[in-house]
């Protein structure tokens, strides 16, 4: 769609602040209303819609993209969604481990347990510590109370959670973010530390330090999307 609008404002509607372009309601891919919950949000919606030069790029409007994914998506089946989100808790990243004796093995003990610990103790679990990568199950008892700890999140903080569970492998990390538990960018680099290892041991690979760059950056456009919305804790 190319730009026709020449203004863009925000109104108060049911749904929070509406995205008008010259008067005129945005509607999400679903044809529903483009409503923010919170004022920030909107502000950053509105500097997207603002920045079209001659026509819409997705990929230059990241905020707006989780606030469809919110409302179209989420919205009508967030059961389904937070379950989803919830099950990367029964194989989080963070649990599985290098053979001992292994250097990488007490790498990964320096970098995850303190955020396995905090898991522990915010959330009152337990967790396997899995040596290779062979499944193994995780308790029932932690599973459920994880599964209510992200039911318990939003619709839009929903959207955002997606995104950085997907990138991450990791449920601990993503509630790490939500909580706002040490820095996105700590965060990041503990979900990358089997390939930052990698890097160490034979040098960077161009298309792999790209790749990884490119999906740092949709993981930071989620913690911003989660900033914007103001509800962590």
């Amino acid at each position: 769609m190319r730009r026709f609008w020449k203004e863009v404002t925000l109104e108060q509607s049911t749904f929070g602040y509406a995205v008008r372009l010259d008067g005129r309601p945005v509607k999400t891919p679903t044809r529903n209303e483009l409503a923010l919950p919170t004022q920030r949000l909107a502000d950053a919606v509105v500097a997207e819609w603002d920045a079209v030069e001659k026509s819409i790029d997705p990929g230059r409007m990241p905020i707006t993209g989780f606030a469809n994914a919110a409302i179209d998506h989420i919205g009508p089946d967030r059961s389904s969604f937070a379950t989803a989100i919830a099950a990367y808790g029964e194989t989080d990243l963070m649990c599985y481990r290098a053979a001992k004796g292994d250097a990488l093995a007490d790498r990964q003990a320096e970098i995850w347990d303190p955020w396995i610990n905090w898991a522990r103790g915010r959330y009152d679990v337990s967790f396997v510590i899995v040596e290779g990568i062979i499944h193994k199950p995780q308790p029932d008892a932690t599973l459920e109370k994880l599964r209510a700890a992200v039911a318990a999140r939003g619709t839009f903080e929903l959207a955002a959670m997606a995104k950085l569970a997907h990138l991450s492998g990791s449920l601990i990390a993503t509630m790490a973010v939500v909580e706002q538990e040490g820095t996105a960018q700590d965060i990041w680099n503990a979900a990358c530390l089997d390939e930052l290892w990698q890097e160490e041991l034979w040098g960077a690979d161009y298309w792999a330090q790209k790749n990884r760059n490119d999906r740092e950056g949709e993981f930071m456009q989620a913690v911003r999307f989660l900033d914007l919305l103001g509800t962590s804790t």
